[in-house]
């Protein structure tokens, strides 16, 4: 990777039930430097942002935009998942603008759980594809550029051993 390389992922957090109201959340992300954030409210007690950002290395990148945000959400407020990683067929064809079925017609890795599969193994099967499916796979590699460094995040959450302050990141 060179330091122009472009990691696209998202951030998923727990909110703590008394957080403030979704505005106040809002502009102090902002404020904290995060205006290029795109945010997701979808599911109550929980706050989403997307990213697209520049460095040398996935991880460093995520771990940097976490310790950046988290001081703007609420005190109690958890990382909880770090996107791309865990994949269903139906996101990355939505990803590359192409069916679902002209993927499954693909040799794929093998799903790792409940038919989701891995970004990052999917990525390399999708570039060895000819024709359509690899010029679309180019308007994507930021997305998949992200995957490894998430999936290794996602692993460290699981285990409890990516921080949960961001001075310690």
């Amino acid at each position: 990777m060179t330091d122009d390389t472009v990691f696209e992922f998202d951030l998923v957090f727990s909110l703590p039930a008394d957080a403030a109201p979704e505005a106040d959340i809002l502009d102090a992300v902002f404020e904290a430097g995060c205006d290029d954030a795109v945010a997701g409210l979808g599911a109550p007690g929980m706050i989403g942002f997307a990213f697209r950002r520049r460095g040398r290395d996935g991880e460093a990148v995520i771990a940097a935009t976490v310790a950046q945000i988290l001081p703007a959400l609420p005190t109690g407020s958890r990382l909880r998942e770090v996107k791309p990683d865990l994949v269903s067929l139906a996101e990355v064809a939505a990803r590359l603008a192409i069916s679902r079925q002209a993927l499954q017609k693909r040799p794929m890795p093998a799903p790792s759980q409940a038919g989701l599969y891995r970004a990052a193994e999917i990525a390399g099967h999708l570039r060895a594809s000819p024709g359509r499916i690899a010029q679309a796979l180019a308007g994507s590699e930021a997305w998949f550029a992200a995957a490894p460094a998430a999936q290794r995040l996602n692993a460290r959450l699981s285990l409890g051993t990516f921080p949960e302050r961001p001075d310690q990141i």
